[in-house]
């Protein structure tokens, strides 16, 4: 497989610097051929200058011109993302994109088709579809030693600087647009598009912020309901970061999903706890505990896109991949308060 050619646009993104490292040191895969500071970056930029050292510094024009270039990796602030995505688009480029896309279904959906017509990959960067505990979680749920599924809990909780908590005031949901697209994707990979989705989005007025810091949205299904939470303002939020699978047959806890270690890119599972009702409907003892597992310590990015490049060495695209970008694009939508039909035929 040739080296992928690839440019970054913005670096406003929270993971932005981390997505950049990770291209650099996957040599074998990537040629980077450098960065873009949009107006307004200027400041996370300097924070982070040392992950883009020895890289040009382009303009959006001159990094879209450069010759045989292959994809860019859109990293800008959430706001600007599907519009820098759709440029990249324009120009006939395989495009990764941080999530969780526009406000507005229509825009993502645009640049979606414009991918489409170009024959190229889009991809978009949710993080977990490529934690080890959950893809084993999403093993053991298809092949259906778990039963039938029932419900989903899904918990993404952190301690946030004011300054970011008033910065979710930017969107409509806040927290659930901010983090819940996550756990809305997870929901979604285990249990299928909901019935309907009830938004239960406020703020907590802990040091006088107004935006909305507490995000929370219920799925229900023909047989349950699933739920995702996520909190901005939660001492101690980050290690009870979890997801619950409860089926007929068993249960599976990933709680949290992910710690970070010394090395900051790299994230460790503490556990996995996987309990089955074993024989027939026999109950479990009160004092059975379940199977519980430990994961070897890895790096969230460099899978994500290492699976980006073998992307894009297979081919476009599929309309299949692209429709379920858009569906849970507009999922997370509703589950923020925003009017969308997510259950609606989607056409790119």
């Amino acid at each position: 497989m040739s080296k992928i050619k690839i440019v970054q646009i913005g670096v406003g993104h929270d993971h932005a610097d981390v997505i950049f490292k990770s291209l650099r040191k996957q040599t074998d895969l990537f040629e980077v051929m450098g960065h873009v500071v949009l107006p307004g970056e200027e400041v996370m930029y300097n924070d982070r200058i040392k992950a883009y050292e020895g890289t040009p510094s382009l303009t959006v024009e001159e990094a879209l011109s450069i010759p045989g270039l292959d994809a860019a990796a859109i990293e800008t602030d959430d706001w600007n993302l599907v519009k820098y995505a759709q440029m990249a688009a324009d120009a006939g480029l395989h495009v990764t994109m941080d999530k969780p896309g526009s406000e507005d279904p229509a825009d993502f959906e645009r640049m979606l088709s414009t991918v489409k017509a170009h024959g190229k990959v889009f991809a978009i960067e949710y993080m977990y579809r490529y934690n080890p505990a959950v893809r084993e979680a999403l093993e053991l749920a298809r092949s259906g030693k778990l039963g039938e599924l029932y419900a989903v809990e899904a918990q993404m909780n952190c301690d946030l600087a004011l300054e970011k908590r008033d910065w979710l005031g930017h969107f409509k949901g806040g927290m659930t647009f901010y983090l819940g697209c996550h756990l809305a994707d997870l929901i979604v990979r285990f249990m299928g598009v909901p019935e309907a989705i009830i938004p239960f989005n406020k703020p907590t007025g802990i040091d006088g912020v107004t935006a909305t810091e507490f995000g929370m949205a219920v799925f229900q299904y023909k047989n349950g309901c699933s739920f995702l939470k996520t909190c901005g303002a939660e001492v101690g939020g980050f290690p009870r970061r979890q997801l619950v699978v409860a089926g007929s047959r068993g249960t599976i806890e990933i709680k949290p999903l992910e710690m970070n270690t010394s090395t900051t890119c790299v994230s460790t599972l503490e556990s996995e706890r996987i309990l089955y009702r074993r024989e027939g409907t026999k109950r479990l003892s009160w004092r059975n505990r379940g199977e519980y597992r430990r994961f070897a310590d890895f790096d969230r990015y460099d899978d994500m896109m290492r699976d980006f490049a073998e992307k894009v060495a297979r081919g476009p695209s599929t309309d299949e991949e692209l429709a379920y970008e858009a569906m849970i694009h507009r999922v997370v939508l509703a589950a923020c308060g925003i009017e969308c039909d997510f259950r609606g035929e989607i056409r790119l």
